[in-house]
């Protein structure tokens, strides 16, 4: 018997206070992830002549070229909820504009997939990263306790 998976959709209500709470815990895993990502573009430099070595060059540029993606895409989504969050006075100001208010509603719900689905990712190639500077650092020690 085969299981057939659906996506189910969450309607439950979000109020102002909630959207605004959910936005600014994102600024700051998003501003977070930029300053991580600093670090971890730091690390490669340090690594990079081992990194580029025949035995690992071609992950290290699969995981690298991974990580500039999600430079990228992390500033987007940055911006995008910067923007989100700015946006927030419609639901607030007391004035019933009930289609603006369910298309930011709309909005909400996009962010908290896509935010959800980038950390997921986010979180894969910073293993797979780790595993690579880990296996480049012990060959390293390796090669100068045989000299």
């Amino acid at each position: 018997m085969k299981t057939i998976h659906t996506k189910a959709k969450h309607t439950e209500w979000l109020s102002a206070e909630d959207m605004h709470d959910a936005s600014k815990i994102w600024i700051s895993e998003l501003s977070f992830f930029k300053e991580e990502q600093l670090f971890l573009e730091d690390l490669i430099k340090s690594y990079t002549l081992n990194l580029i070595d025949n035995n690992h060059f071609e992950e290290s540029k699969k995981v690298i070229d991974k990580l500039s993606i999600v430079v990228k895409n992390t500033q987007v989504l940055l911006n995008a909820v910067n923007s989100h969050e700015n946006g927030l006075s419609i639901m607030v100001d007391g004035i019933d504009q009930l289609e603006e208010e369910a298309t930011y509603r709309k909005e909400h719900r996009n962010l908290i997939e896509l935010i959800g689905e980038f950390k997921k990712r986010y979180q894969k190639i910073k293993m797979r990263l780790f595993t690579l500077i880990k296996l480049v650092m012990k060959e390293s020690k390796q090669k100068r306790l045989l000299k």
